[in-house]
């Protein structure tokens, strides 16, 4: 059996060696990452739309009557009968790896985006189609691109690998082009915490800053997860004034097999225009707009409608609203059908800002639609790294929980993925996810969050057969055994790590025995068996830490809610009355009600952590040196050595 950890490795190697390939051609290409990104972008796509096309073709010909092995000719309108695009042969992948890099490539992929508009009118003025400009006189670095993605990962379709892929250099681009503070793309932690409270299941879902469209490509994952068909089940409403990220965020439905109506420009200026004209008309409302926008037109925004509880705070004198955070917030309100939930991200201080922005939010209280609000804490976007916090309403909310709002403040539960950027994995999201489950009385998927944790111990218990903690994770039935596991799992590292010792006395003794007679090509032997040996532990000890995080993350949730039941816990989670919320000034900030936790003896391992900080170092060594040399280098071609 194939490594657990491993398969989702295999699929991250994949991601980071296409786009360490994808960026050294930007390096040699001399192109900004603005540039370069949509092309690049706009190739993933071509790849994705070929993959569907042979997936679509094969399930046609399956219908089809076959005479002495040959199939009638599948056409354009049997792929429109499936939903699905047809490829002319100048717009197929294959076609345009086999054209010659002779100066016409460029021209040949304009010319596959053409095709492909005029087949999906959807689509129509969305591709780029500037590749004989982009690679003018580089029809090689497009050769190379292409063959880059002609990777047979990506013909699982099933899986939607390229999906991710694209997903992945979105995200990988957004950090490059550091656009708009942060606002140019929403990291992956943050929009599916939202999808898993809102929890689409069918409707209208409008996005009225989408982006990249990355709200909506997660709610389609989140119903097709649960069995059913987010095409048939959700209609995707997009507003988003810059038309990079709206072309951005249609090839994104595009590639996810999604469709929705995106307007951009000025008439998709949220402030002043509700473009699809659904107030009042949404099941779901998700975003993350921009934060603390001033200049607003006072007047433009009053005549635009869409304010339940009235205008923010206005400078009399310019007629300009100072902050428009409480624009979003009534706008997000506004949308919500008599049953509809909302979720957004919104600047940490806007919580308790006061003044007009207090006078709405109580009157938001008051309404008994504010479900939840999470706090989270630094670097978990991009570009920005300030905290910020994550509002929840429900206007379908169960009348026991109407006077009711859960404050979780998750500022310190988090993963570091570098020193510039945290997030929370799978099961951290699961298990903030079960606390609001169990705040609304949905005991069985807490309950089947621990099975999922329960399931996962055994599914790796068999890649580690050879260990003894094998044992505890395949026998893995309740909650009550991760404490087992995890006794188990800290064993098992002691145990590797002294054989690890033993490993390096025995080669250190061969090899100090071969020098002593001098045999040195047993003495240099012994040195490369300890160095294998060390990499094979290290290499197992890597998994088995993987293993010891899942293990901490159970204890984490079933120590706090035991077989089920919602409990406050300090530093965490409260449940708060309107009464509660009046006392505090209308605060909605979660730190104000969740209270401190106790303070835990230290029990980080110092050698560990020194040995972390260490190799942070000489990362950042590394970095410095090899941007000197690219100063340098620089300087050299300008006749400025130094």
């Amino acid at each position: 059996m194939e490594s657990y950890y491993k398969m989702a490795e295999n699929i991250k190697q994949l991601e980071d060696d296409l786009w360490d390939a994808a960026d050294s051609l930007r390096e040699g290409s001399r192109l900004s990452s603005q540039e370069y990104c949509m092309p690049v972008l706009g190739l993933i796509y071509l790849r994705y739309a070929y993959t569907r096309f042979k997936f679509v073709e094969k399930e046609i010909q399956k219908t089809l009557p076959c005479r002495n092995g040959v199939y009638p000719k599948i056409e354009a309108k049997d792929f429109r009968a499936k939903s699905a695009i047809f490829l002319p042969e100048n717009a197929q992948y294959n076609y345009l790896l086999q054209h010659s890099a002779d100066g016409t490539l460029s021209k040949a992929v304009d010319d596959a985006m053409i095709a492909i508009e005029t087949e999906c009118h959807e689509l129509s003025g969305i591709l780029p189609k500037n590749y004989q400009t982009i690679f003018k006189g580089q029809d090689s670095l497009l050769k190379e691109l292409l063959r880059i993605f002609d990777n047979s990962a990506l013909d699982d379709i099933q899986d939607d690998v390229i999906g991710r892929i694209y997903e992945y250099f979105l995200n990988k681009f957004a950090k490059n082009i550091a656009s708009d503070d942060g606002v140019f793309f929403t990291p992956k932690s943050l929009v599916r915490m939202i999808v898993n409270i809102i929890q689409p299941q069918k409707g209208y879902v409008l996005d009225p800053a989408c982006g990249s469209g990355g709200m909506f490509v997660s709610s389609g994952d989140f119903v097709n997860a649960n069995g059913l068909n987010a095409t048939d089940k959700l209609s995707f409403f997009g507003q988003e004034k810059v038309e990079f990220n709206a072309k951005l965020c249609k090839m994104n439905m595009a590639v996810h097999g999604l469709n929705a109506k995106i307007v951009w420009g000025e008439s998709a200026n949220t402030f002043y225009n509700d473009a699809h004209k659904l107030e009042g008309k949404c099941d779901y409302v998700m975003a993350n707009p921009p934060f603390n926008v001033n200049k607003v037109k006072y007047e433009a925004a009053l005549n635009a409608g869409r304010l339940p509880f009235g205008l923010p705070g206005y400078n009399e004198k310019t007629k300009e609203i100072g902050n428009a955070n409480y624009l979003w917030i009534s706008y997000f309100y506004a949308y919500l059908n008599e049953t509809g939930r909302a979720g957004f991200v919104m600047a940490s201080s806007a919580t308790d800002s006061q003044h007009a922005d207090r006078d709405i939010r109580k009157k938001l209280v008051e309404t008994g639609d504010v479900d939840v609000i999470l706090s989270v804490g630094n670097n978990f976007f991009y570009t920005l790294s300030l905290p910020c916090t994550l509002w929840f309403f429900d206007k379908g909310k169960k009348d026991e929980l109407k006077d009711k709002v859960l404050f979780i403040d998750a500022r310190n539960y988090f993963t570091v993925v570098d020193r510039n950027l945290n997030e929370w994995t799978k099961w951290q999201m699961k298990n903030l996810t079960s606390i609001v489950h169990l705040y609304r009385g949905e005991k069985e998927k807490y309950s089947a969050v621990i099975n999922d944790y329960c399931n996962h111990f055994h599914e790796i218990a068999e890649q580690f057969s050879s260990r003894d903690m094998a044992y505890e994770l395949g026998k893995c039935k309740k909650a009550a055994d991760f404490t087992k596991i995890k006794e188990s799992i800290e064993k098992e590292i002691q145990n590797i790590q002294e054989e690890q010792k033993q490993c390096e006395t025995e080669f250190d003794r061969r090899e100090a025995e071969a020098l002593k007679t001098g045999d040195k090509k047993t003495a240099n032997q012994a040195k490369r068996d300890k160095k294998k040996a060390h990499q094979v532990l290290e290499g197992l000890l890597s998994e088995i830490n993987k293993v010891l995080a899942v293990a901490n993350d159970a204890l984490w949730l079933s120590e706090k809610f035991g077989k089920g039941k919602y409990a406050d816990v300090a530093g965490l989670c409260k449940i708060a009355t309107r009464a509660e919320i009046a006392e505090k000034n209308y605060s909605l900030t979660p730190g104000a009600y969740v209270g401190v936790a106790e303070v835990q003896e230290e029990d980080e391992n110092f050698e560990e952590r020194m040995k972390e900080i260490h190799k942070e170092l000489n990362t950042l060594q590394n970095e410095s040196n090899d941007l000197m040399a690219k100063i340098n280098a620089n300087l050299k071609e300008l006749g400025l050595e130094v």
